[in-house]
């Protein structure tokens, strides 16, 4: 996230205590789109915290370590958690962008292969690389644009039959509202 939103690497890693916000703006087929990212704690601890987050959210990507196999065992829970605290409209075509993170690290415990085969197991897109090396960075985020935008346009108020009523006060008359 910190490397795709400020062009920046750290060795200096700071645990993710609860959430950490960024936002960036981006050209998906002459569309502003601003991506506002959500980093979550995969901790059970800040399991609590999700709930306002997910909510509204238009895509979901789970991250995990190339090199720690119990971080790729920990999708299926994150995945679930996101769907039941999230309550997206459609849950069976939500999408999920699952990121394989430090490909740069030579003691990898899960491949590539195996990441992908869970992914098409989940309906998932698969991504890998290195935000160290600046490898793989753009493309999935510039995926999670486009399948946010797909995803709004698809449940936006007008599409789904709900409405929004908005009544404003007549300035003339400074009557109330006659709605």
């Amino acid at each position: 996230m910190y490397r795709y939103v400020n062009h920046r690497f750290t060795n200096m890693y700071r645990a993710t205590v609860g959430t950490d916000f960024l936002s960036k703006s981006v050209n998906i087929d002459g569309e502003m789109v601003t991506l506002q990212i959500w980093d979550t704690a995969g901790t059970e601890r800040f399991q609590s915290l999700g709930t306002p987050l997910y909510r509204g959210a238009h895509c979901c990507v789970l991250v995990f370590d190339v090199t720690s196999r119990a971080s790729f065992s920990a999708l299926d829970g994150w995945r679930k958690e996101f769907l039941i605290q999230g309550e997206p409209q459609d849950p069976s075509n939500f999408p999920f962008i699952v990121l394989g993170n430090k490909t740069d690290l030579s003691d990898r415990e899960v491949s590539g292969r195996q990441a992908l085969q869970w992914c098409e197991e989940i309906g998932a897109e698969y991504f890998e690389g290195s935000a160290k090396e600046d490898q793989g960075v753009e493309k999935p985020f510039l995926r999670v644009a486009e399948c946010g935008l797909q995803q709004y346009k698809k449940h936006t108020l007008e599409n789904t039959g709900h409405f929004q009523i908005t009544c404003k006060q007549p300035r003339e008359t400074r009557n109330t509202c006659e709605c």
